[in-house]
């Protein structure tokens, strides 16, 4: 762990900028950056200025911790009334490669996991057209009648919006229901970019950005916290990302129900937009770091390692991430469908260790609530 002095360093440094300057003061400084100077990081910040920033904050919240957790993945079905364009996952009814499974289907899913210490199950999927909230509530409580501790961390806000508005009730009912069944978080998927001139490029179809907002401001209301993400390395504007952010912010700001920002990676495969490409890893570094600046009142930058390599996330940790998912256990196929480095997303709880031990981060077991359950 570095004591600021980097950062002390590169602020006395009287060739820097003096804009920049200003914001590394504000950052040493616990203050507030505004969206233009959001805007002005990504687009002057030097890769090294912005590690030193970033690694400033991420060591001042949480030191050298570095935190996992040990989950599972389940995904009901890839049948998804929608056609997003950046997706390489959705089929529809009758298309070659479609699953649906049922809830006896997922129940075996989880008494595979029986005594294998995980705590999170997360469960996401296509937006299946026949299914509603009571059926997803359903089973919700088989998996818990199964691993009765398991903390589960279910449905995106575009899968709530449509099995809560076929159920034919309110946001607040719904989710009030499947509270109730079981539901203990909600994951932060399908907030893509929040800019509707970007979205209606991307996703159209899908519910837009104030229904996300929406759900996940009544979520927190009643209890429920979730994460909050981000889709990026696509058609997007560093002002799109910025505005993205600023608007995420402002909701925490109300509710302080966030509990991890998460920066999902654009990846090309199999979907119709291919030919926008992918950015590289310096472009990820910066945008986590830019991401652990401006985000101020969110407690933790996570970076989901199945997504952007084992080596990529090492990296991270010093570029203001703290948080690195979990073990998985080979049980996603989103990512591994759209073309990332492992296709087997799978590690151990030792191989996770040994990943954050050998970049000289201290490896945090945690719930999902970032409770602490080891220490290594």
């Amino acid at each position: 762990m570095t004591d600021g002095s980097t950062l002390d360093i590169i602020l006395e440094n009287t060739d820097l900028d003096e804009q920049l300057k200003r914001i590394g003061d504000k950052v040493r400084n616990h203050e507030r950056i505004t969206p233009e100077e959001g805007v002005l990081l990504y687009e002057q910040a030097d890769l090294a200025f912005l590690g030193s920033l970033a690694n400033h904050v991420r060591e001042r919240l949480h030191g050298d911790k570095t935190f996992f957790n040990r989950n599972f993945h389940v995904e009901p079905t890839n049948i998804c009334v929608y056609s997003c364009k950046f997706c390489s996952y959705y089929r529809k009814e009758g298309q070659e490669g479609v699953w649906e499974f049922t809830i006896e289907d997922v129940t075996r899913q989880a008494e595979s996991f029986k005594d294998k210490g995980v705590t999170e199950v997360h469960i996401v999927g296509g937006v299946h057209p026949k299914r509603d909230l009571h059926y997803y509530g359903q089973m919700i409580q088989a998996i818990k009648q199964v691993l009765p501790d398991i903390h589960v961390k279910a449905f995106t806000a575009v899968e709530l919006y449509f099995m809560i508005r076929r159920s034919r009730v309110s946001i607040e009912e719904g989710l009030a229901a499947l509270k109730a069944y079981g539901l203990d978080s909600i994951p932060g998927g399908g907030a893509e970019i929040f800019d509707p001139v970007v979205r209606k490029q991307i996703c159209h179809e899908k519910s837009d950005a104030r229904q996300w907002l929406h759900i996940h401001e009544t979520a927190h209301q009643l209890g429920i916290p979730s994460n909050a993400t981000m889709l990026y390395g696509h058609v997007e504007t560093y002002a799109h990302r910025i505005d993205h952010m600023d608007t995420l912010r402002k909701l925490q700001d109300r509710t302080g129900m966030f509990n991890t920002f998460i920066p999902l990676k654009f990846r090309k495969a199999n979907n119709e937009m291919e030919h926008v490409g992918e950015v590289n890893t310096l472009e990820d570094l910066r945008n986590y770091a830019v991401a652990r600046v401006f985000l101020d009142n969110f407690p933790h930058l996570k970076a989901y390692w199945p997504m952007i390599g084992k080596q990529t996330t090492q990296v991270s940790l010093s570029f203001g991430v703290d948080d690195i998912d979990g073990t998985i256990d080979d049980t996603t196929k989103i990512y591994s469908m759209a073309g990332v480095e492992d296709q087997q997303p799978t590690l151990n709880t030792e191989q996770l260790v040994k990943l954050i031990k050998d970049v000289g981060r201290q490896p945090i077991e945690r719930d999902t609530l970032y409770n602490t359950l080891r220490a290594y």
